[in-house]
């Protein structure tokens, strides 16, 4: 029995599939297969049966479930106090924090540098990526915080905030399109679309939007994040259909912005694992990212740090 064998039967009991477990550890599915195979082999138990496609854990994994959670939880201490030596002693606390690919350049380091001036015994790591990866890197403790689009794909975390915000077109400076109080399909015609790609969430409902006014979208790149969109749409390539709440923290020079209709609503979180311990560290992290998301860009450069006694983790 090994560590490896462990993981794959918790991300089994999560999702309930060798599939969804290989999604959530980035292993192949026969990968995990032979990993499960493994470890009912070494303990002589049968630890899941098919059922209508799914995995489902016997009485013998249920109840071996807690013991393997501990295990895994002492192994991740474990690399934990690894990293903290490395980074910088006894002294130093580890906090690591999973955003989008647009904050992790843009409000993320002016956010950071508040951050460490206020606790200087902090070594902050920034991991970047999409609301999926936020989700995985929790549930693999491979980040204590994350900002997830809600609701989550995956269950095990819990929300500590949340911020609201809606679809914006944005556009070069000096577009017709700015002399619209609001941009809807029908204004978008002949415009060249930048879009986010197709497999986000978002995507396929800025797909319906357009549908249901019968008409066609001229999609002329297809982009990954919002900060791309912005730096394309700001070349004068097309125009783009965005968070509100991430656009407002790209570089504003060249773009400006108008309402989408029909509304497009997000909703944020802030998450955790669902079990972590609380800690003021954590609280007040999740605090100063609340507060710096809902100010603009410019608000956010322009906050002093303020110098706090740091808090003691949990």
């Amino acid at each position: 029995m090994n560590f490896k064998q462990l993981e794959a039967f918790q991300a089994i009991m999560l999702s309930g599939s060798t599939t969804g477990a290989a999604e959530r550890l980035g292993l192949s599915q026969p990968a995990i297969s032979r990993l499960l195979a493994q470890l009912e082999e070494s303990l002589a138990l049968r630890l899941f049966v098919r059922e209508k496609g799914r995995l489902t854990p016997t009485a013998e994994a249920q109840a071996l479930r807690n013991d393997a959670q501990g295990l895994m939880d002492s192994a991740q201490c474990f690399r934990r106090h690894a990293e903290q030596l490395r980074l910088g002693g006894f002294k130093r606390r580890l906090l690591k924090v999973a955003v989008p690919n647009t904050l992790a350049t843009t409000l993320m380091p002016t956010l950071a540098r508040r951050f460490m001036q206020a606790h200087p015994d902090v070594v902050l790591e920034v991991l970047s990526g999409s609301y999926s990866d936020a989700e995985q890197a929790l549930l693999g403790r491979e980040a204590d915080i994350g900002l997830v689009r809600l609701p989550m794909e995956m269950q095990g975390l819990a929300t500590r905030a949340t911020l609201d915000s809606e679809a914006v077109c944005i556009m070069p400076k000096g577009h017709a399109l700015e002399q619209l109080a609001q941009v809807s399909p029908d204004d978008l015609i002949d415009c060249s679309l930048i879009l986010l790609g197709r497999q986000r969430q978002i995507r396929h409902e800025i797909d319906m939007a357009f549908r249901q006014k019968r008409v066609q979208p001229r999609v002329a790149l297809e982009v990954h994040s919002v900060s791309e969109a912005c730096a394309h749409v700001a070349q004068g390539l097309g125009v783009s259909i965005v968070n509100a709440l991430l656009a407002r923290h790209c570089p504003q020079g060249g773009i400006s912005s108008r309402p989408f209709k029909p509304h497009i609503g997000y909703q944020l979180g802030i998450a955790t694992l669902s079990n972590a311990p609380a800690s003021p560290l954590h609280d007040t992290f999740t605090r100063l990212l609340v507060e710096a998301m809902a100010l603009p860009a410019a608000a956010v450069k322009e906050q002093p740090a303020k110098r706090t006694k740091p808090a003691k983790a949990g």
